[in-house]
């Protein structure tokens, strides 16, 4: 028996990178091509983000994308996203608002 995903992505490796789905691979793709002709500068996988309360670490955030845009002159922080669940959207509030930051959701 095939062990199906809770929300139906297929995990999908691209450049020895295993992408949680289908869809953030395609974007990664994307965000290379763009990379490689210069829209883009400083792509990272996987950025990490901490939402602390009173000093405390409460949970930790994953931005999938983050990098400099050259055409807009802005750090973008992406998540790529197929199903945006209530706890998502709290967590990507919180986060916001701690770090200052907008989360730009593809």
């Amino acid at each position: 028996m095939i062990k199906r995903s809770k929300y139906n992505n297929k995990k999908t490796s691209i450049d020895g990178i295993t992408f949680d789905s289908k869809k953030e691979a395609d974007r990664y793709v994307s965000l290379t091509l763009r990379a490689t002709i210069g829209e883009i500068l400083d792509l990272h996988l996987q950025t990490p983000f901490v939402f602390a309360l009173d000093g405390k670490k409460m949970f930790l955030y994953k931005a999938d994308f983050v990098y400099y845009d050259t055409i807009t002159n802005k750090t973008v922080i992406e998540d790529v996203k197929g199903m945006r669940t209530p706890l998502y959207k709290l967590k990507k509030k919180l986060i916001e608002h701690q770090h200052k930051i907008t989360i730009t959701e593809t």
